[in-house]
């Protein structure tokens, strides 16, 4: 199943159902929002003390959070400008506080790799957010790359839940992340520059 499949699947038979719900209970986009980031922060604070496992079930759970606040907000017509950058530089900043967590738990452990590997997932993260935004600044769509937001998510929340009884796992998932995100960086860069010369 392709990306926009598996989308599209999640559309059909959660996002629009709960977002209906949500409507109909008078919660606002924002609300989901926020809800999203203490989530993640609470998150970090159970990944810091060691709680993988239940770190990673709280991030998985906020990060379907951020499924619903751009279609309840375009549902009930309170979508804006605003709104949508509110909710990406929320996104960014959940997803680093979730790291935060992380560096801290492996800090605590006195583990070199671990540390390392984080710092190098938080700065591919951070470069495939922004080569988005560049490039959109530049009047050019790039969603296109194999480890965008979702991937990173589901596969931080899973590697955590797992790292719980087998730890080894984590240093696997982040390593696959920070090499991946750079891939992905690299991707955006090729189509925002092939975009821009077929535009002279």
């Amino acid at each position: 199943m392709n990306r926009a499949a598996a989308r599209e699947m999640l559309s059909t038979y959660l996002e629009r159902p709960v977002t209906g719900v949500l409507a109909k209970m008078g919660v606002s986009p924002n609300m989901v929002t926020f809800a999203g980031l203490l989530g993640a922060g609470v998150s970090a604070w159970l990944i810091s003390e060691g709680m993988l496992w239940a770190g990673g079930v709280v991030m998985l759970l906020a990060g379907v959070l951020d499924m619903f606040d751009g279609s309840l907000a375009r549902s009930t017509g309170k979508d804006s400008p605003f709104g949508a950058l509110l909710d990406s530089v929320v996104d960014r900043v959940s997803e680093i506080v979730v790291l935060l967590g992380l560096l801290i738990h492996y800090a605590r452990s006195d583990s070199l790799e671990g540390t390392v590997l984080v710092y190098l997932a938080a700065g591919g993260s951070v470069m495939v957010s922004y080569l988005r935004a560049r490039s959109e600044g530049l009047g050019i769509d790039c969603k296109v790359g194999i480890m965008t937001r979702p991937e990173r998510v589901t596969a931080l929340g899973t590697g955590m839940i797992i790292a719980h009884w087998f730890p080894l796992v984590m240093l696997v998932v982040l390593g696959i992340i920070a090499a991946l995100t750079m891939l992905t960086t690299a991707q955006r860069l090729i189509h925002t520059g092939r975009s821009l010369s077929a535009g002279d």
